[in-house]
């Protein structure tokens, strides 16, 4: 996947960066993570600017996010059902997902941002969750900038390394989904027996 968009990069530069995070943000299944990597690869040979690919990829995360929102809110889950599928996120996915945000709060979105298909998604279901935009830029900001930080870090320092990385840490995203999963699992299920005692006693 690195090596297929690097000839995008080579001629949009800064522009594909932005372009393919802001799109990612809202839902257009596109590589923007990957893009992002590669971009700080290329500012670690000195081809770009670290600050400026750090910069850009955090702006476009956050508008794309926020516009993912403003889908939710307005389009709400109708809009989803209907179009959702060319972007992947089926009613199903929509619904599994809603449940998660409205059972974590807000402090899903940091942990979203780090998820893929949580990542496309994370403005939309909290726009249809009717989350407050308020505390919703907020949590995705913190999220988004630490994204940006950890993936530009990631790409600019790993140097000829990078797709050895690349592969480790695409490798153990799924075994972190399944992390958080299972770790929400054991959090309910530890509530819904102390409910069952104290209805008990």
């Amino acid at each position: 996947m690195l090596h297929t968009l690097a000839p995008v990069l080579d001629h949009y530069g800064y522009l594909a960066v932005a372009g393919f995070v802001l799109l990612e943000d809202f839902g257009v299944p596109v590589p923007g993570e990957t893009i992002l990597i590669l971009g700080a690869v290329y500012a670690g040979s000195g081809r770009l600017s670290v600050w400026l690919v750090g910069l850009l990829a955090l702006l476009a995360a956050l508008t794309g996010d926020n516009i993912g929102f403003a889908i939710g809110r307005f389009g709400g889950r109708l809009l989803v059902e209907r179009y959702g599928r060319y972007v992947l996120l089926t009613p199903e996915r929509l619904g599994k997902a809603t449940g998660f945000f409205e059972r974590r709060g807000a402090s899903v979105i940091i942990i979203a941002r780090f998820v893929e298909g949580l990542r496309q998604a994370n403005g939309i279901i909290a726009g249809t969750t009717d989350m407050h935009w308020a505390r919703f830029l907020a949590f995705n900001a913190a999220g988004a900038l630490l994204w940006v930080a950890v993936w530009t870090s990631v790409g600019y320092f790993s140097g000829s390394h990078i797709t050895s990385v690349y592969d480790t840490a695409t490798r153990y995203d799924l075994y972190f989904a399944g992390g958080v999963v299972l770790v929400l699992i054991g959090y309910l299920t530890l509530r819904l027996l102390r409910r069952r005692r104290a209805r008990r006693g």
